[in-house]
């Protein structure tokens, strides 16, 4: 068997009648939960260490996903920072009845190593490698971007606001 990287993970799973919302279809917070829990895997395993979420971005749910049909969730880490890393998801929905495959859902997780003291920890500078990897690379370095200016633009607003209202 060839080597992971550890960078990327994949993992499918089978959509079952307890993720179904009053539609039929596959609830958004299943689907959030799934994330979160694949976001986790990526990042922990290539940190080494214990990740919290810090953000969720750019969650896009382009397809319903229905009860019965397999969903694989495809992970990698796009960026690294001191502590924190990028990590981007594509969901791929797959009716296995109709042999149909499609892009449900994408999202970029923003995701903190910590040390047992639960204080943000070092995580190994990541190494684009090849075309795919440089481009991800560098539109996660202008969400980074994005993400700090938000975060400005949001503490400017609360300073802004009259007690309590936010």
């Amino acid at each position: 068997m060839s080597e992971l990287k550890s960078h990327h993970l994949s993992m499918t799973v089978l959509m079952s009648p307890e993720m179904a919302n009053f539609s039929g279809k596959v609830h958004g917070g299943a689907i959030l939960r799934l994330l979160d829990q694949v976001a986790y895997a990526c990042a922990s395993r290539y940190a080494g260490h214990y990740v919290v979420t810090l953000s969720v971005d750019q969650v896009m749910f382009r397809q319903p996903i229905a009860v019965g049909e397999l969903v694989t969730f495809l992970a990698s880490v796009n960026y690294t920072g001191t502590s924190s890393m990028e990590v981007g998801i594509k969901v791929v929905a797959e009716d296995i009845l109709n042999r149909s495959v499609r892009h449900a859902n994408s999202c970029f997780f923003t995701m903190v190593a910590v040390d047992d003291d639960g204080r943000p920890t070092p995580v190994p500078a990541l190494h684009p490698q090849g075309p795919d990897e440089e481009r991800r690379y560098a539109a996660a370095q202008i969400r980074r971007q994005l993400r700090q200016e938000m975060e400005q633009r949001h503490l400017e607003l609360l300073q802004a606001a009259p007690t309590g209202i936010v």
